[in-house]
């Protein structure tokens, strides 16, 4: 058995990464609307310091999934029309440009306000700026665009999955789940690693 992803699928390690960095911006994302709207409170410094936190292992986990995609490779395109497949890669790179990005400009935003940053009580991270209350408000207005575009492309993302499997009949959505999910769509499917 090799680690790399197979032709067909996404293998084990590939959707574990995928699966994990879905769920965490599910609740950094949902975290950071909560927080917003809250009174100060100890309850709200928490809640910011896990924001923080959990965003900072998204960053580490793109790193991560962007390495193991240049290891591990891409199984080959569902069969369909070339613009399908053009798309879709483009709209991967945006995600992965995403992934960075919003934490990044978190990061800035952190350290334009001047604030200590902190991976979950563990140790601190360096500023990336010094103080700066104009820079503070600009990254802190990418930060929350670059989210609802990260929503609205994650949108489209699974639509486009779920299309595949209801209307074009293919195997899109089954690659990114574990085997016996989903039952294979296309005859020639695989059903070995």
């Amino acid at each position: 058995m090799t680690l790399r992803n197979p032709p067909d699928r996404w293998g084990g390690i590939s959707q574990l990464l995928h699966w994990l960095v879905v769920a965490l911006i599910l609740t950094t994302g949902t975290l950071g609307l909560v927080m917003g709207d809250m009174r100060n409170s100890p309850t709200k410094i928490e809640l910011y310091a896990l924001h923080k936190s959990l965003g900072l292992t998204i960053l580490a986990l793109a790193t991560l999934r962007l390495l193991w995609r240049l290891y591990a490779g891409a199984p080959r395109p569902v069969p369909g029309p070339r613009w399908q497949d053009r798309l879709a890669v483009l709209t991967h790179g945006l995600l992965y440009g995403l992934l960075f990005a919003i934490p990044l400009s978190g990061w800035t935003f952190n350290s334009a306000a001047g604030y200590p940053l902190q991976w979950f009580k563990l140790f601190n991270l360096p500023a990336l700026v010094s103080r700066d209350a104009d820079l503070r408000e600009l990254a802190g207005n990418v930060h929350e665009l670059l989210f609802w575009t990260l929503v609205s492309l994650a949108l489209l993302h699974a639509a486009a999955a779920l299309y595949h499997h209801v209307f074009q009949r293919d195997d899109t959505l089954a690659r990114m789940l574990p085997r016996g999910w989903l039952r294979p769509r296309t005859p020639n499917s695989s059903l070995q690693d």
